[in-house]
């Protein structure tokens, strides 16, 4: 089992919870909540291997919790969702450069995971 924590967050909360089971059945620890402030909570008590974000939320959306997660942990992979057509028309999104990549929903799991093991590849993290 891999053991590494990951930590999702989108307000859509049936989305965040089957993507959190799906992925604890892979073996993997899943925090999932459905607020960038709940996400903040948790980057200031907990370390985690992967972060996955969605980009527009209600409150803080999903920039302003990329610019926290890079400030709390400077070297957490980040995967980016959109349910948009263009990453570029979201608000916030031109924060996104500090994320390792940018996912369009609905994402299939293996897409997910791939993106997620190519994030910790990335030089960026080694």
């Amino acid at each position: 089992m891999s053991e590494e924590r990951i930590l999702l967050v989108d307000d859509e909360g049936e989305l965040v919870f089957t993507l959190a089971e799906r992925l604890e059945l892979r073996g993997f620890k899943v925090d999932a909540v459905t607020s960038g402030k709940e996400a903040v909570a948790l980057l200031e008590t907990h370390a985690y291997d992967c972060a996955v974000f969605d980009v527009k939320m209600p409150g803080m959306g999903g920039g302003e919790l990329l610019d926290q997660a890079c400030r709390l942990q400077p070297d957490l992979p980040v995967i980016m969702l959109t349910g948009h057509g263009s990453p570029h028309e979201e608000e916030g999104l031109d924060r996104c450069q500090a994320a390792h990549t940018v996912l369009y929903k609905p994402v299939l799991l293996d897409t997910l995971l791939e993106a997620m093991r190519n994030a910790k590849r990335s030089p960026r993290y080694d």
